[in-house]
């Protein structure tokens, strides 16, 4: 759904949220045989934590303030990418592996052909993977992609 400018960004936004809701957040998605979860807390403007990370980006690396996120026009029209790449993770065209990073084991699914990223962080217990938490989805950049191409390589060849 590209935002034209015609109608008003808050109903552009509320348009993208049913979208995820529909999508992501109501659709009882599954990776490797575990639930896909969303993180809902904290609320912004009525809608869950995990949406903002799917449709906005921070100002800059070292900014971690929720508040000044930036939307990210290519992110909202592909939040309906989020579910297609987690249900064909593993098939051609789509990869995944597993990285470590602050502490907690993320798995990426990268849709090769079309240099989009979803991160999920791996929530585990002593008798295996209890879920899966939806952190982020992106359009990558090329210095990402020789990067993500390298982490997966290892990651399989280990």
């Amino acid at each position: 759904m590209p935002f034209t400018g015609d109608i008003d960004w808050s109903d552009y936004e509320d348009a993208i949220y049913s979208v995820y809701l529909e999508t992501v957040a109501h659709a009882g998605l599954v990776f490797l045989g575990a639930p896909v979860k969303v993180r809902r807390i904290p609320e912004t403007k009525h809608k869950g934590y995990g949406f903002w990370h799917l449709i906005s980006e921070a100002p800059s690396q070292d900014n971690r303030n929720e508040d000044d996120r930036v939307p990210d026009l290519r992110r909202c029209e592909r939040v309906r990418w989020v579910a297609w790449c987690i249900q064909n993770a593993g098939e051609p065209g789509f990869s995944w592996w597993e990285n470590e990073r602050k502490g907690q084991t993320h798995v990426v699914v990268w849709a090769e052909e079309h240099d989009y990223a979803v991160m999920l962080g791996k929530r585990n217990t002593d008798q295996g993977v209890r879920y899966y938490l939806l952190k982020t989805a992106y359009c990558l950049r090329s210095h990402n992609v020789r990067r993500f191409a390298k982490e997966r390589d290892a990651f399989w060849a280990a």
